[in-house]
């Protein structure tokens, strides 16, 4: 019994001095397994957020460097459309632009030439200036004592038309229209010449005919002069020549001017040169017509 306490109580103490030895040693391990781990953890917060912030900072640069690339361009654009001096239009916008441009300028063709006429019909009159006296007449007026001489200036009225054929002198000077007139006068002579023979008077008078080309400016105005370079003309004397001839050839220079007073409505008054590279066998008919004339536009 003594000696079964005795082994009892031996055993309990080297139990407990073996307890005391690696309760130390297990906490020393745990605690060491602990900080690992949690080493471990802190090292891989650590990571994580230096990855995080080094992710962060990549996109922030990479936006930095798009945005700087988008001004630089931005720059480039503006210095190219500096220099060039106009801005890049898109093909639609300026089939649109030009399309209204036409527009445009067809309404104010329109209202340029809105109300007025192209064409006139005028009717004239006014006083001849000749060179010479009119000239012998046929023998009955200046034979047997008759007076073949006439006076040199008549009276005349007439009557034309105007039809316009171009806007702008054939491309070369904008509102400048070119037109034909087609023209006739009727003259008459202050004196009469008379014959012994049958102590009767004569009426000396002359018709013309005569189509020129006619330039006329400031279309759409309201005051327009025009000029005619040269035209054409003939003469039908009466009475005849000596040699009984009655047509006598020749050319017109004119100048003039008319006004528009009211819609269609146009006053005028012109001067002209006629000339005939010879007589009708003493009838000269070169000399000046000047006088007015009054217009409608149609």
């Amino acid at each position: 019994m003594t000696k079964t306490k005795l082994v009892l109580g031996v055993t309990t103490t080297l139990l407990a001095f073996a307890a005391a030895t690696v309760a130390p040693e297990a906490a020393a391990h745990a605690g060491k397994k602990a900080h690992k781990h949690a080493k471990k953890a802190a090292t891989y917060q650590t990571t994580e957020t230096h990855s995080s912030s080094f992710s962060h900072s990549s996109s922030n640069a990479k936006v930095d460097a798009l945005e700087s690339q988008l001004q630089s361009m931005q720059a480039e654009i503006r210095s190219l459309r500096a220099a060039s001096g106009h801005h890049q239009v898109d093909p639609d916008t300026a089939k649109v632009q030009e399309l209204d441009q036409w527009m445009q300028s067809t309404k104010e063709h329109k209202e340029h030439h809105k109300g007025g006429k192209d064409n006139m019909v005028f009717f004239r009159g006014g006083y001849d200036f000749g060179n010479d006296s009119r000239g012998d007449g046929i023998d009955i007026l200046a034979g047997a004592g008759g007076t073949g001489a006439v006076n040199s200036d008549a009276w005349y009225f007439g009557a034309g038309f105007d039809w316009s054929i171009n806007d702008n002198l054939f491309g070369m000077m904008q509102g400048t229209e070119v037109l034909a007139e087609l023209m006739f006068d009727y003259k008459e002579f202050s004196d009469k010449a008379t014959s012994t023979l049958t102590k009767a008077g004569v009426t000396v008078n002359q018709l013309t005919l005569a189509a020129s080309p006619k330039i006329k400016f400031l279309k759409g105005s309201a005051f327009r002069p025009w000029l005619i370079p040269a035209g054409f003309e003939i003469s039908v004397i009466s009475p005849p020549s000596g040699a009984v001839t009655v047509l006598n050839p020749g050319i017109m220079f004119g100048a003039g001017a008319d006004y528009k007073i009211w819609k269609d409505i146009y006053v005028g008054a012109d001067a002209r040169y006629h000339y005939s590279a010879d007589n009708i066998d003493g009838v000269n008919t070169d000399g000046v017509t000047a006088g007015g004339y009054l217009g409608l536009g149609f």
